[in-house]
């Protein structure tokens, strides 16, 4: 089983900065994707950004080069920088984790966290 842990969500203003972490415990991975979506109430869950164990970065096109993803393999945690927040990036921010993990006689390949709230407000 495992298990994804979320920090570095909060309230700030406009213009300001927030950085999240993801730390994914209880296996080991050689091949994953993992990044973050978002979800602000009233609408649909969309890509923030993820990272594969190859290297290949996605990220969404409101991103607008304002955030960065980067990874630290050994422990199997990615991280988020957000700069020049906009209010519009208030969400509820998922870690999310591509890998397949067989667990329980099924094999699984979509895991997620429990999200963190990132509130940008003045």
């Amino acid at each position: 089983q495992v298990q994804l842990v979320e920090s570095g969500g909060g309230l700030v203003q406009p213009g300001e900065s927030l950085r999240l972490s993801c730390a994914a415990s209880g296996r080991i991975f050689s091949i994953y994707t993992m990044g973050w979506y978002r979800q602000a109430p009233g609408k649909q869950r969309e890509l923030v950004a993820d990272i594969s164990s190859g290297g290949s970065i996605n990220y969404g096109d409101f991103v607008k080069g304002r955030f960065t993803i980067s990874r630290d393999n050994a422990k199997i945690t990615v991280y988020l920088q957000m700069n020049s927040l906009k209010p519009e990036d208030k969400a509820v921010y998922y870690c999310h984790l591509w890998a397949p993990i067989y667990s329980d006689n099924v094999t699984d390949y979509d895991h997620w966290g429990q999200g963190t709230q990132v509130t940008v407000s003045s």
